[in-house]
């Protein structure tokens, strides 16, 4: 008798759906049946990809060499720019053999991920958070361990906490400034406090730097990986989608030891390959080209941050801090639930966001996707008139202070 089995396997049917992506597509479809739904759940820049960026990928493109094969860790003048603008930007002295380009920064965090963790590791993991991290850390055969920090706290995280949170089996910290979800920023002192402690307890730090251009208000930019204590055990991940609104080219990278370095590009080898070589071009045009461009979007970034924050305070039961970095705005709407709208009760912030997609036609991410329940998430990467729109109509649905 052959017994039956599973489909899917249970490895992938433990993970859980993209929640961001998610609710950006129910918002897409909603669109394309007609409805006018505007979105505020996709961290995707509004800007077309700079000029002078796409010119270098049609040029790529006419050039038989950009047909072929090249080698799976990136193309060696990708990996030369790489390396000299994370030694510049980050603090970290490295060499093109320390950079692997990926599809993606989603990429480079499963790759650092399954090339560090075995089964059993846990990864700290300092919430609200990026909704993959969990997951690519379920893949791997490790366990999250969450550390919340609240408003109350600016949404970061303190060494205290951190060291509660360890335990024999704590492999890495996942550190994230500046943060999606929260758009919170650590100061350079935080910043080499938590560095100086995971050295310390011998951690790996896994740090994502792809906000790294986008602070605001004079904050400065700190990369944990410049903590001289930290060189060997620390891996950088970032990407050009974000800075360069590059968010379909598909390029991201993963830079750390030698060896770690090389063990992610063996398994690239067998997992996707090398990156579209016209990408890559695309990519060392962005790292190498002129900044004006990235100038323009972060200043229109930084004027949709204030008003976001101004027209989020005025609804009723919101409380949304001003964020430091990346473009996100984290409402706390705790005091948003339990009450009555329209006929509906909604007790958690997954029922709100459905609840306002449903009635006032616009789409946020819950706080059940980084975390604990009882908060939104918005992106503030599309038109100031669709901010102030979709506001509005949150403002009409929930009330205004």
């Amino acid at each position: 008798m052959v017994l039956p089995q599973a489909r899917v396997s249970a490895r992938i049917s433990s993970i859980a759906e993209s929640a961001t992506m998610k609710v950006d597509a129910k918002a897409k479809a909603l669109k394309a049946a007609g409805e006018d739904v505007i979105g505020f759940g996709a961290g995707e820049p509004d800007f077309p990809t700079p000029e002078h960026i796409v010119e270098a990928a049609v040029t790529a493109a006419k050039d038989p060499k950009n047909h072929k094969y090249t080698p799976a860790a990136g193309l060696p003048e990708l990996r030369e720019a790489i390396a000299e603008k994370t030694s510049r930007d980050s603090g970290y002295a490295v060499e093109a053999h320390q950079v692997l380009v990926t599809n993606g920064g989603k990429q480079a965090v499963y790759a650092s991920l399954a090339t560090l963790v075995n089964p059993g590791d846990e990864v700290i993991v300092p919430s609200p958070f990026w909704t993959t991290y969990p997951e690519a850390i379920k893949l791997a055969g490790g366990s999250t361990v969450e550390v919340f920090a609240g408003p109350e706290q600016g949404y970061k995280v303190t060494v205290d906490q951190l060291e509660a949170a360890v335990t024999e089996r704590t492999k890495a910290l996942l550190f994230v400034s500046p943060s999606n979800p929260t758009g919170a920023v650590y100061s350079p002192e935080e910043t080499a406090a938590i560095g100086h402690w995971a050295a310390e307890r011998g951690l790996w730090v896994i740090t994502d730097e792809i906000y790294e251009k986008l602070t605001y208000d004079g904050v400065p930019f700190t990369s944990i990986a410049s903590v001289p204590e930290l060189a060997d055990q620390v891996v950088i991940l970032s990407g050009v989608a974000k800075t360069f609104a590059m968010t379909g080219w598909r390029v991201g990278w993963m830079v750390g030891p030698a060896d770690v370095v090389k063990a992610a590009t063996t398994l690239q080898t067998h997992l996707t390959s090398n990156v579209a070589n016209v990408s890559q071009r695309a990519a060392l045009a962005a790292v190498t080209g002129p900044v004006e461009p990235i100038e323009a979007m972060h200043k229109a970034f930084d004027r949709r941050r204030k008003l976001i924050v101004e027209k989020l305070n005025n609804v009723a039961g919101f409380h949304t801090p001003v964020p430091q970095g990346a473009f996100y705005a984290y409402v706390d709407a705790r005091r948003a639930l339990n009450k009555e709208y329209d006929g509906a009760t909604p007790t958690t912030s997954a029922e709100l966001a459905e609840l306002i997609l449903e009635k006032a036609k616009v789409a946020v991410v819950p706080g059940e996707a980084f975390g604990p329940s009882g908060y939104l998430r918005l992106s503030y990467a599309l038109s100031d008139e669709d901010l102030v729109e979709g506001i509005s109509r949150i403002e009409k649905l929930l009330g205004s202070k």
